[in-house]
């Protein structure tokens, strides 16, 4: 081989290598899931009388200022999301601190997304910390993600799990026709935007995990909100035959919900 081809051939080889992707944020996983473990909280729903008094339903994380937590709609209770906080369930997360028991913080609904599945919760006490939220349009199809719940609930105990997995598709979803008794003026802004984007993610979710933060696993950042989980039967099928599909709303229809709160 000439001068000339071994030059050749090793500016190639340097060529390629500097444009294979690169796995971004492996290595930082460990750190990410440290930050965030106290920001994501168990929510449900609290009654003196009922045993356990604390009824899980879902997953849900802080946002904004400290005292919001962001969840899915369905997570709520029935009727929780009524303008008279005290006609409804009491809703409740469970916050934990390093070496202490859970302790309960009563919930109140401040506002909901229902086509969106999404809903925000104001909690009693002194401010948490916050996750980052990513900015609008910022997923990517093929981005590394790892999403942070209670699969399964309080079966498992309220230690958060985190799985991994990509975005494999940025896809649409059609929304649901109303009819005349909900036509509201949001209902119909809603119906001129027409369809709206969902994550889909080759990640791994199960009951439980609704609610919970979609992290960009090289920034930290949360770029959406797990909502639905592709089952191939019954529920029961979630957990014995997990499709290893799920969906997420993106983060941008979170920023819309808290500035109306703001």
């Amino acid at each position: 081989m000439t001068a000339r081809r071994r030059w050749l051939g090793a500016a190639l080889a340097l060529g390629l290598a500097g444009a294979l992707p690169r796995r971004a944020g492996a290595a930082d996983l460990p750190a990410l899931i440290a930050a965030a473990r106290p920001s994501v909280l168990p929510v449900g729903t609290f009654s003196p009388t009922d045993t356990p008094r604390f009824g899980f339903r879902g997953t849900g994380f802080v946002v904004g200022d400290g005292t919001l937590v962001a969840t899915n709609f369905h997570v709520l209770a029935p009727g929780a999301d009524t303008s008279d906080p005290g006609s409804g369930p009491q809703m409740m997360v469970m916050v934990g601190r390093a070496g202490e028991a859970a302790q309960g913080r009563r919930a109140r609904v401040v506002a909901t997304d229902r086509a969106r599945d999404l809903a925000l919760l104001r909690i009693e006490g002194p401010p948490l910390k916050p996750l980052e939220l990513a900015e609008a349009g910022t997923a990517r199809e093929g981005q590394d993600i790892a999403l942070m719940g209670f699969p399964i609930g309080g079966t498992l105990g309220f230690a958060t799990v985190t799985h991994r997995g990509i975005v494999a598709s940025i896809t649409t979803a059609a929304l649901p026709a109303s009819t005349a008794s909900n036509l509201d003026p949001r209902a119909l802004l809603r119906l001129r935007e027409g369809n709206f984007e969902l994550l889909q993610l080759d990640a791994t979710a199960y009951p439980g995990n609704s609610g919970g933060p979609v992290f960009d696993a090289a920034t930290g950042r949360v770029i959406g909100i797990v909502n639905m989980v592709l089952v191939k039967a019954g529920r029961e099928s979630a957990l014995s035959s997990p499709t290893g599909i799920s969906y997420a709303v993106p983060v941008a229809a979170l920023r819309v919900l808290m500035a109306e709160v703001r």
